[in-house]
Order: structure tokens, then sequence, then C-alpha cells
């Protein structure tokens, strides 16, 4: 399977808009680290054209220590919806159901932080199929189903990967 750089900028800028949504919700509970914003836009500079560079992988490490250092579920959930959008531009072309998670990663830990946070995972899962790009959707039926898992976010997972793969055309 051969992935266009094209494609993968669309996939990024989709998730990094996914994450966007809570990075509030981060910075609330974290006031003062930059991590999870600096990981979604160092994607949305690689969406709007830029290189992929060592910036856009270190973004995403720096945004991952920020998940596992949270003290919060939501926060940590929020930071990991950045580090997903950051490292939407590394998507392997290989036909892996591990694939699909880093697909669908971003807005799955978004709606996860949401409903952590008390609000409505549903409506974030909702807004982020109604958003995905006709190509987000594409590029997910290129890989074979998922594998999520029996948990809340394995439900969340399975939820928006379902939507997605019905999408628009």
């Amino acid at each position: 399977m051969e992935l266009a750089e094209d494609e993968l900028r669309v996939l990024t800028g989709w998730a990094a808009d996914c994450a966007a949504r809570v990075l509030p919700l981060y910075e609330a509970r974290v006031p003062g680290d930059p991590r999870p914003r600096d990981a979604v836009a160092a994607a949305r500079a690689f969406a709007s054209g830029g290189p992929r560079t060592k910036v856009l992988r270190t973004a995403a490490w720096a945004a991952l220590k920020a998940a596992g250092s949270a003290q919060d579920p939501a926060a940590s959930a929020a930071a990991r919806a950045a580090v997903g959008a950051a490292g939407a531009a590394y998507l392997h072309p290989i036909e892996s159901p591990h694939q699909v998670k880093h697909i669908v990663g971003p807005a799955q830990q978004a709606a996860l932080a949401r409903e952590l946070a008390g609000g409505d995972a549903e409506a974030e899962i909702r807004w982020a199929v109604a958003q995905a790009p006709p190509e987000v959707s594409g590029l997910l039926r290129r890989f074979p189903p998922g594998n999520p898992g029996r948990t809340r976010p394995g439900e969340l997972h399975r939820r928006l990967e379902s939507a997605l793969r019905a999408g628009r055309e």
C-alpha cells in the first residue's frame, strides 16, 4: 500500500482539528504546559504544507510525556489526542489493524477527554465524523478493521471507525 503525502496532510489536519477542540480541557487542568498545544501546532504546520521534520516528531513525544504526567484523566486524554494529531503525519502504509488506531485515535481521545470532563462523547464523535474530509474515510477503508478492545475507549473507537468507514464519498 502506498500513502501519498497529500493524504497524510489531510488526515493530519483533521486530527489536529479534533485534538484542538479539547486543548482547553488540558490547559485548564495543567496550566502553563504548552506541550499538547505545540503538538497540535506542529501537526497543523505539516497539514498546511510544511515539511515532516524532527520538530513534528519531537512535539508528539513531548505531548506524550504531558499525557503521562497529567494527574487528571481528562487532561491525559486531551494530551493523547494531541499526540495522535502530530503522529498522524507518520501513519505507516502497513495493512494492519494497528494502523487504524492512528487514524481514529485523535478523535477517539478527544471524545474520551470530553466525556471524562463531564461532557458528551457522542457529540464529539458526531462532530469529528461530520468534519472528516472524504479522504479520511477513503484512507480508513484501505486498512483492515481495527481491533479496539472492550474498554470504553475501545467502544469510542468502534463508533468512530464504523461511522468513518460509512463516510461520505
